[in-house]
């Protein structure tokens, strides 16, 4: 090898190491969210409960209980009561359905008072936090107030023997662009490390994507 040849080499390998030294910059990053505590310091009321498809329903009607019943509701979204053959249910509030029933049994009963409660929950896709991939049991959850990392994987039975826990990252619709982010999520460091900095908030209609190891 010639002594020009050795200083052109020298030269691509100094520049190569300068290259790789240099920091990533910020947009290069991944994202990440903010740490959540593991208990909050306060439980704050959320967003008005809409129903999904498959919640269970008790519907009571004041002084007519004959009127009402324990439902589910269909996955077309619907329910039947007694004088009501089919009456849409998912996308409502537990107030708004009773108010339309109410209103469907003013036919039949004078100032009918009836009430909505559910039993099992749900919610709508929009509601619902879903964990696919390498978790224990991956399945979509509803969400709750205050929900956190933390919680969906307790849910879920934690991470399956194979998982990449810190290769992990949460899809969350932003309704101001209309677009989706994507943020870095630290599974391995929360459950093994009990690390407090890798809980994070989340927040309804949160995708969580758990990759497996390469080995």
């Amino acid at each position: 090898m010639t002594w020009g040849a050795v200083k052109r080499l020298v030269g691509a390998m100094m520049l190569a190491s300068i290259v790789f030294a240099m920091p990533v910059r910020a947009e290069e990053k991944a994202k990440e969210l903010p740490p959540a505590p593991f208990v909050p310091s306060g439980a704050q009321p959320g967003e008005d409960y809409t129903i999904g498809p498959l919640d269970a329903l008790t519907v009571f009607v004041w002084r007519n209980p004959e009127l009402g019943a324990q439902v589910q509701v269909r996955p077309d979204g619907r329910i039947t009561l007694p004088l009501i053959s089919d009456m849409v249910a998912v996308g409502k509030t537990p107030s708004k359905l009773s108010d339309d029933i109410r209103d469907a049994l003013s036919t039949y009963i004078k100032d009918p008072i009836v009430s909505v409660i559910i039993n099992n929950f749900s919610g709508t896709f929009a509601q619902q936090i879903r964990i696919v991939g390498a978790a224990e049991r991956p399945a979509a959850v509803a969400y709750r107030s205050d929900m956190t990392l933390l919680d969906a994987m307790i849910s879920v039975g934690g991470l399956s023997q194979f998982a990449a826990g810190n290769r992990a990252k949460l899809v969350r619709h932003d309704p101001a662009t209309n677009k989706q982010q994507e943020f870095r999520l630290r599974i391995d460091s929360l459950l093994k490390r009990g690390d407090i900095k890798a809980n994070v908030k989340l927040q309804p209609g949160d995708v969580i994507i758990i990759p497996e190891s390469v080995f």
